[in-house]
């Protein structure tokens, strides 16, 4: 498995932002190739002080090369070039091989 994270900087317009997201952004992410699946919150803290972040998205691959495929198809290129659209205060975007762990 292989993890695809968004982190968003507050935006100029947190209310555009949620409203963009929700209904013009995630109908994208929705049909993205290879995507396996995908979760997404406006509600991040932290658990000391002020989270550096306003909402954040995870999606998951089979491994790498099926995410770097999917970003680099034509739809993956949309879903990127979508983020203008209502990330004003920027984005972060970091990918990782997800280990599993047991108890």
């Amino acid at each position: 498995m292989h993890k695809l994270v968004v982190l968003y900087s507050k935006p100029a317009d947190p209310d555009h932002f949620r409203d963009y997201y929700v209904t013009n952004h995630l109908p994208l992410i929705m049909n993205w190739p290879g995507l396996l699946a995908w979760r997404y919150s406006f509600d991040v803290m932290a658990t000391e002080g002020e989270a550096p972040y306003f909402a954040v998205f995870e999606g998951d691959f089979a491994d790498a090369a099926v995410m770097a495929a999917a970003r680099a198809s034509p739809y993956g290129r949309r879903v990127t070039a979508d983020v203008a659209n209502y990330a004003t205060g920027g984005a972060v975007v970091i990918h990782y091989p997800v280990q599993d762990g047991t108890g």
